[in-house]
């Protein structure tokens, strides 16, 4: 029995197919050899473009950033801000980094492909750009294609060169905003620090008194512990309110959206603010008793660095699971806000119950003659407004060096690589060959069977 094909109820003789497609065997071949022909002529016809690499690699705190995200969108599903590593990718497409390379590109009408204008940022990242992140690294890979392999070299290079100054331009406008605030802190905390000792040295000289009996200075000391906490807790609440500020200035019509989260209303939240300041109170009285060697203190020190990280995740958690519909930039600028504003909370409360247990300690100075209790406090408020100028001082310092530090959060790897003027990325011409031929092929075999039916009708 032959073998046949049953098709819409008509059945094929495969060897009789077979006796066609041999009888008209030049027919096939020339179909199957002018479709392969055509193809290698249109893998000519196209203009060769190359491709050039530039490796570049996020920094250890970026990149731990970014996978701590990535497993947030596995956990959530798909939800959460986006990561850097994505945010990345996607601003080395935007207009800032690319409309300089399209606009120093040769005319757009004299190029190979034909194109009439030039393309924008969207249309030219699709058309010569490809940017991947290699999965379970830090490193980002950015392809660039172009018909001459300075110029592939060159695009390459030039995005992740514009990248880098945006970058940076971003990190300084946002720490400078910082600072902006900071700084208006510390000229009103030098003002205040340079009153409070103009004050004391004058009460010293107007009354004489230059030394306090040694009763009262030993009780001073208890309270100067007390008001170097209250100094401390003071420089966050200020630092805190100064990048609230920094933010809110950057915010515009995101910030109305923070305040339905009501982070500080979280009673989770609420209860690790509750133990810092009770374990703050704890520290400054292990501190009236011991050194700040001692094993007291220092697990007393780690149990409130640990209350602090749990408070820093708690406000995490909720904000991304609140900021799934945000880009990653305001994602970001109202994750600061919220923290800023669970941070000026808490060193607000710290600063109270500080001072509560301060002006307890400062009642058994009662005793004492009113110059010498005057004496006392000018002294401290001397002091404590001169540790709040210097500590600021600190913070100012500290967010320079967080500014400069945030503009190298991406390092170049590898250079953008000049490519061999004999090895072009496109056109691949074997694989258009292939498909010429598969194309062929296909049309042959329809060729077949419309002579088959015609010699069986």
């Amino acid at each position: 029995m032959p073998n046949t094909i049953d098709t819409n109820e008509e059945s094929i003789d495969l060897g009789r197919l077979a006796h066609v497609a041999f009888d008209h065997k030049k027919a096939i071949g020339a179909i199957i050899g002018a479709c392969t022909v055509v193809a290698i002529g249109v893998a000519m016809y196209l203009p060769k473009q190359y491709e050039s690499t530039t490796v570049v690699q996020m920094s250890n705190a970026t990149a731990q950033i970014s996978s701590s995200a990535a497993a947030l969108s596995a956990l959530t599903g798909g939800g959460g801000a986006s990561s850097p590593s994505t945010t990345y990718m996607e601003l080395m497409k935007t207009r800032a980094v690319l409309d300089p390379i399209i606009d120093d590109m040769p005319w757009w009408s004299e190029r190979p492909d034909g194109t009439l204008a030039k393309p924008d940022a969207k249309g030219f990242a699709k058309q010569f750009l490809t940017i991947e992140n290699t999965k379970g690294t830090s490193l980002i890979e950015v392809k660039a294609l172009g018909y001459t392999p300075e110029e592939a070299q060159y695009i390459s290079q030039s995005v992740v060169d514009n990248f880098l100054v945006l970058q940076t331009e971003k990190n300084v406008q946002t720490q400078s905003a910082l600072l902006k605030f900071l700084n208006e802190r510390i000229e009103d905390a030098k003002q205040e620090a340079d009153e409070a000792s103009e004050k004391f040295a004058q009460y010293q000289k107007a009354h004489k008194v230059y030394s306090p009996a040694d009763q009262a200075k030993s009780i001073v000391s208890q309270t100067e512990a007390w008001d170097k906490a209250i100094g401390d807790v003071e420089v966050q609440r200020q630092a805190a309110q100064a990048q609230l500020d920094a933010v809110q200035s950057q915010i515009g019509d995101q910030e109305s959206r923070s305040e339905a989260y009501q982070v500080n209303d979280n009673s989770a939240v609420q209860s690790l603010r509750s133990q810092i300041v009770a374990k703050q109170v704890e520290l400054v009285s292990l501190r009236q008793k011991y050194t700040d060697n001692h094993p007291a203190v220092k697990a007393a020190e780690n149990e409130l660095a640990e209350l602090q990280r749990s408070l820093s995740h708690e406000v995490d958690t909720i904000v991304n699971s609140h900021t799934t519909t945000l880009n990653s930039t305001h994602a970001g600028l109202l994750k600061q806000k919220i923290e800023g504003e669970v941070n000026l909370a808490t060193s607000q409360a710290s600063e109270e119950a500080l001072k509560k247990r301060r002006d307890e300690k400062e009642k058994e100075l009662g005793d004492f003659p009113d110059d010498v209790l005057q004496y006392m406090r000018l002294e401290q408020d001397s002091k404590l407004k001169n540790g709040i100028y210097a500590g600021l001082v600190q913070q100012s310092e500290n967010a320079r060096m967080k500014q400069a530090m945030e503009s190298m959060d991406i390092q170049v790897i590898d250079e953008a690589n000049l490519p061999r003027e004999d090895a072009p990325a496109k056109p691949n011409k074997r694989l258009i060959a292939a498909i010429g031929f598969a194309l062929g092929c296909l049309l042959s075999f329809g060729y077949t069977l419309i002579a088959y039916k015609r010699e069986n009708a």
